[in-house]
């Protein structure tokens, strides 16, 4: 048996481990003690494969407060991954189900860094559509229903340090402002689910739900837009409880497909 090749499978596995555990960790990271802990290595194995995982931009280790989190090429190969196993086949169903029962337009929005990109939009049926969003189109996360959806569940560390990047372009979104944000960030995580009111497009209410992937870490999120006219305080009510069943209908296809994979 080749030693050398053992020993890089070993090496290669146990790196996986420690990236799986810094996804979960997010922003704020971990110390190579809760790594170590979690992982079941000892520290001088952990921080030897950290110190490899760094060189290829995979872990970036912060001097001051000493944890590690995900580097940038981490990063990188998500975006390039997301291309090759397309999102949107795998929501389109709970969003043809959203679009059928309210007849008003679908959104899947992703996040992208400090952005949430609009990957797929389906047209309903009422005769006025509310197309607010075009397909490709990027907002600065937080900014209209669903990418609201998605920061308000980010933990609160980092959505405070998203909210303070994206500040100086908030102002070009019906003027809002960081303390807006902030604020609509709070009853969102607190209700569960993200509703706006004439406030990003004037005349247009949108509910949005945020959904995670397998590792629990929010993603992106679905909503549905309409005439305010035709958004009620009922029928705000009935959708949330919808687009709250498609978020959880596409977490557990995410989790299925990565059950199979």
């Amino acid at each position: 048996m080749n030693m050398n090749r053992t020993s890089d499978a070993g090496s290669l596995k146990r790196g996986v481990v420690l990236l799986k555990l810094l996804a979960t960790a997010g922003a704020r990271g971990c110390p190579l003690s809760e790594l170590s802990e979690k992982s079941g290595m000892p520290h001088p194995s952990a921080h030897r494969i950290l110190k490899q995982l760094i060189v290829e931009r995979l872990v970036e280790h912060n001097r001051e407060t000493h944890r590690y989190k995900l580097g940038p090429l981490a990063f990188e190969l998500g975006i390039a991954g997301s291309t090759m196993h397309d999102i949107r086949d795998l929501c389109e169903p709970a969003m043809v189900a959203l679009e059928q029962d309210t007849e008003d337009t679908v959104y899947l929005v992703i996040r992208s860094g400090f952005e949430a990109v609009c990957m797929h939009r389906l047209e309903g049926s009422f005769p006025i559509r509310t197309l607010v969003l075009e397909v490709g189109s990027r907002r600065p996360l937080g900014v209209g229903a669903g990418g609201l959806a998605v920061l308000a569940a980010i933990e609160p560390q980092e959505r405070a340090q998203i909210i303070e990047r994206v500040a100086p372009s908030l102002a070009a979104f019906g003027r809002l402002t960081q303390e807006a944000l902030t604020a609509a960030c709070d009853e969102a995580h607190a209700s569960g689910i993200a509703v706006i009111q004439n406030k990003v497009s004037l005349g247009v209410t949108a509910v949005g739900a945020h959904f995670c992937d397998s590792m629990g870490q929010p993603i992106g999120a679905i909503s549905v837009a309409a005439l305010t006219q035709r958004m009620g305080g009922a029928r705000v009510e009935r959708i949330s409880a919808r687009v709250r069943s498609a978020a959880r209908d596409i977490e557990r296809t995410l989790r299925t497909k990565k059950a199979l994979t």
